[in-house]
Formats: structure tokens, C-alpha cells, sequence
């Protein structure tokens, strides 16, 4: 789905990232890689598909833009170094004029000079371009001309059928000042969100990306 939002052109893609079209910038939240590995030497059960499944999406979403920049929002690694990191650098070495960059998020733990190391540049700090401004966490009391989209909270819309069926999906919520991303990783959980009348809400249902009535 493609929408206008602050005069700029974003492509909201099923597999939960954001293109920004003017800035050929790709932005993801909450990739939580290595949580299957974190929870397995922990001796906790978690398909072994999930690390694979991250990285092919990852994989499609870059192919379909082929963006100059990827910005990921935080939560890029669940936990401390495993195996996947070795995965991870060497996917990213796959991409060589991709820019990836990342704005710290409270999993992001690992070393910043293993980061160094595969050229990702992290900002400790929200980063500001044009009219909006990236973090992991939601923004409060930035200038009325920035719009904040971050990540952090994996929101999930519930949404109620005939007989009073329910499903949970993943959403993008744009708020009055904020647009909250919707989780990237596989195994990352959805939590409920409360949309006013005034928020757009757009959901992801069997590869599509809808905008849902709230």
C-alpha cells in the first residue's frame, strides 16, 4: 500500500517495513535476530525455521526497492552474540552499496565495534530526516514540524467478524504525532493497541497490507 503522509510518499510492505520513496530509504523495527538461538542454548524449544524465515524477508524486502539506505530501529539482535551474527554479517556483506544503519534500541547489547567492523554506523540518539524523526522508543514533546515513527511496542489491532470471531494482526498505527511500526521478526509477539477515531491503522492479512476501520 502506498500512502502520502507529510507530503512524502511511503510504502507500507506486508513483511512490516516502510520505504520512504524521496529519500530511497528502506526503515524496519524490531528484527529480534538471534532470539531462536538465545532461547535454544537456553534450552527452550523455537522452530528452527524462524532465523532462516527472518532473513528471507529481509532478503525480499531489500530486493523490492533495492534501496540506497536501510535504517533499522532498534531491536536488531534480541540478546548477546550467537551464531546468527556470523549469518547476519555476512548477508549484509551481500549488499555491498546498501547503506545499513541502526538507532539503538534496549536489546541492542553487542558490541558497537563488531558493528564497526561491517560498516553499520549506530545512533545513540532519535535521528532526524526532512520531516520526520526515527527512534526505538516513542517520542513525547518534539517540535510540532517532526513526526515520529519508531518501534519498540509490536502492536497488533484485534479485529471482530461475524459470530464474534477474533483475530490479532500486526499493524502500522499512525497517531497524531507518532507512527509505530509493526514488529519485523518472527517471534516477537503482538500487543494490543488502542486506536482513536483520529489514528489510521493498517493492518497485514495474508500478504496484503489494509487499512482497517477503527
Amino acid at each position: 500500500m502506498i500512502i502520502k503522509y507529510k507530503e512524502q510518499t511511503l510504502h507500507l510492505h506486508p513483511l512490516r517495513g516502510i520505504y520512504w520513496e524521496e529519500q530511497d530509504l528502506l526503515f524496519l523495527a524490531d528484527l529480534h535476530l538471534g532470539k531462536a538461538t538465545h532461547f535454544r542454548k537456553a534450552g527452550i524449544s523455537v522452530p528452527s525455521d524462524v532465523t532462516g524465515d527472518n532473513f528471507a524477508n529481509l532478503n525480499v524486502i531489500i530486493e523490492d526497492y533495492n534501496p540506497s539506505r536501510v535504517l533499522f530501529l532498534g531491536d536488531l539482535f534480541h540478546s548477546d552474540l550467537n551464531s546468527t551474527w556470523d549469518l547476519f554479517s555476512v548477508f549484509i556483506s551481500s549488499y555491498p552499496d546498501i547503506s545499513f544503519e541502526l538507532v539503538e534500541g534496549n536489546h541492542d547489547i553487542i558490541d558497537v565495534k563488531l558493528f564497526e567492523q561491517i560498516n553499520i554506523p549506530i545512533y545513540t540518539k532519535p535521528l532526524v530526516i526532512g520531516p520526520f524523526i526515527f527512534s526505538h522508543y516513542p517520542l513525547e514533546g518534539i517540535a510540532e514540524a517532526l513526526y515520529n515513527f519508531h518501534g519498540h511496542i509490536h502492536p497488533g489491532i484485534q479485529l471482530i467478524g461475524h459470530g464474534r470471531q477474533r483475530i490479532k494482526l500486526p499493524c502500522f498505527h499512525f497517531g497524531t504525532c507518532n507512527c509505530v511500526l509493526p514488529a519485523f521478526g518472527k517471534f516477537t509477539g503482538l500487543a494490543n493497541i488502542q486506536a482513536k477515531s483520529a489514528d489510521s491503522v493498517y493492518v497485514i492479512a495474508e500478504g496484503e497490507v489494509i487499512e482497517a476501520k477503527v
